[in-house]
């Protein structure tokens, strides 16, 4: 192997370990927030302006 590709494969190890980590404590915890936050904030919609507070039907 010549040492160029040596260098490039360590950098892009490199770009790896930073996307997984980007990945894993940013975008994962932030998607996770809003994909349930904005499921609360429809049935919570839909409570005040259809369906009423659960138990009175």
């Amino acid at each position: 192997m010549r040492e160029q590709d040596t260098v490039e494969a360590d950098e892009k190890s490199g770009y790896e370990w930073r996307a997984f980590l980007f990945i894993a404590v940013v975008l994962f915890p932030v998607l996770s927030v809003a994909l349930i936050g904005g499921y609360g904030f429809v049935v919570w919609m839909l409570q005040v302006f259809f369906f009423g507070p659960p138990g009175h039907g």
